[in-house]
């Protein structure tokens, strides 16, 4: 499941990935990423992927792509914050096509992670 995280800078989206993601958590992160490329033009966000997230389902992959592909070049700052080797390497190979800036953080980083998307 993807749940918000609270008490963050206004011009930052966050979000936390626990358990399975699964493609209907989608309906959450889509309204939220297109409500801030309508208001500022540009997305900020930060992901985070902790010990208690246990991957994506087949689904959620999907929607993952549709929702990244669009918006390319939307993305003006992405802070993922994991420990998952897998995927901070996987988010290091995207960050190659991405036109904004791409950076993961250790687990217990959330703070700086918040302090350089917002930066």
């Amino acid at each position: 499941m993807i749940q918000p995280i609270e008490g963050v800078p206004a011009s930052v989206l966050a979000f936390k990935a626990v358990g399975k993601v699964e493609a209907s958590d989608y309906d959450v992160l889509r309204p939220a990423i297109e409500q801030a490329i309508k208001e500022r033009g540009k997305v900020r966000i930060v992901l985070e992927m902790g010990p208690e997230f246990d991957g994506y389902t087949a689904g959620a992959a999907w929607e993952d792509a549709k929702l990244w592909a669009p918006h390319l070049r939307d993305w003006e700052r992405c802070a993922v914050v994991t420990d998952h080797k897998f995927m901070a390497d996987a988010i290091r190979a995207f960050g190659v096509i991405m036109p904004g800036e791409i950076k993961v953080f250790p687990v217990g980083e959330r703070d700086a992670a918040l302090a350089w998307a917002t930066g």
